[in-house]
């Protein structure tokens, strides 16, 4: 069992950069595929990006390719989402979410088995 915790989140001008963390307890991270979602009011929520457990590899929506950087620490049991040039519609709660049963559709919320509480992303213009 992971119980994950974010933070980072608030409000933000457009154009500006906001940096979120995720913290595991329970377990270590490092056998895990870790994603950052979003939900915003009357949506679905959409995955954002994912890492490998070694970092080896990462892949993003393209709502974030080229603004967003996902990283992760295993040895802090961390995972981190740099959020750049951000627009209104970046609005949200953001998530973090660990162990993937399925690859294939990773930015399904199903394809994950833990998850944060959340923590809000305004972006006003």
């Amino acid at each position: 069992q992971v119980h994950l915790v974010e933070s980072g989140g608030g409000p933000v001008q457009a154009g500006g950069s906001l940096r979120l963390s995720c913290v595991a307890s329970g377990d270590t991270i490092d056998t895990y595929s870790m994603a950052w979602f979003r939900q915003a009011p009357g949506k679905e929520r959409e995955g954002v990006a994912r890492i490998a457990p070694t970092s080896a590899y990462t892949m993003y929506a393209d709502s974030g390719k080229g603004r967003f950087a996902i990283s992760r620490d295993n040895a802090k049991n961390m995972l981190y989402l740099q959020m750049t040039n951000l627009k209104p519609e970046d609005t949200a709660m953001y998530y973090c979410a660990a162990d993937l049963l399925d690859p294939a559709k990773w930015y399904q919320q199903s394809a994950f088995q833990y998850w944060g509480q959340g923590t809000q992303v305004t972006v006003s213009s």
